[in-house]
């Protein structure tokens, strides 16, 4: 079991839980919900609270059109859902979905890093991030919002440690050079809605070719 210290904040769960958060931070959080009890119990808390809500709302009439359409609809073909892949002792259940139970394909960022893209488009990309002990992901700040996911190892920054399990959420506020620490290479799950914005010239030169 890991022992996580940094959960989702409660309008991040909100979000995720009213279906307004954008796809790859739901996948992150889903991942997180996954390996930690303590925000898997806060969810079902928000859940149960929004089913109260929608049992409260005074029920509307629809027309017959509308009734007789779904009615039809009972006759279609039903295609059964593909079966989703379980967790392993790496990666949760949405992670494995993503990567359609494949291993990650490693793309190289530079010495010590390697990335996998998994999702990117208009609401934000979230992808894997693999660094080697005792590197770091050059100093950077923000553009919009970034949730990292440990997944394997840890990290250190300017805010403190993270582990198994531990979500990180970043913002324009925060200016951080992560680093992995010893033992086994650091694997994170990350998702963006934005650029980073990075302090160096080589990391901010090479941007557009890793996409980050």
């Amino acid at each position: 079991m890991a022992n996580i210290s940094h959960h989702i904040p409660e309008a991040l769960l909100v979000s995720y839980v009213g279906g307004t958060l954008p796809r790859p931070f739901a996948m992150v959080i889903a991942a997180h919900v996954s390996i930690c009890e303590e925000c898997r119990a806060n969810l079902a808390a928000h859940e149960t609270v929004g089913g109260a809500l929608m049992d409260a709302f005074e029920p509307i009439s629809v027309s017959d059109d509308l009734r007789n359409n779904v009615l039809a609809q009972l006759d279609d073909a039903f295609t059964p859902e593909p079966v989703r892949p379980r967790g392993d002792e790496t990666y949760p259940a949405p992670v494995l979905e993503a990567l359609g139970s494949k291993p990650p394909r490693w793309r190289s960022l530079g010495p010590g890093a390697k990335q996998c893209i998994l999702e990117s488009g208009k609401s934000g990309s979230v992808r894997l991030l693999y660094i080697a002990p005792g590197y770091a992901v050059p100093d950077h700040t923000h553009g919009g919002l970034e949730l990292t996911l440990v997944l394997q190892g840890a990290f250190k920054d300017e805010t403190g440690r993270f582990g198994r399990g531990d979500l990180e959420v970043a913002d324009d506020d925060l200016e951080h050079t992560p680093i992995a620490e010893d033992g086994d290479p650091c694997i994170c799950l990350a998702a963006t809605d934005a650029p980073l914005k990075f302090s160096s010239f080589v990391p901010r030169l090479l941007q557009p070719m890793f996409r980050i």
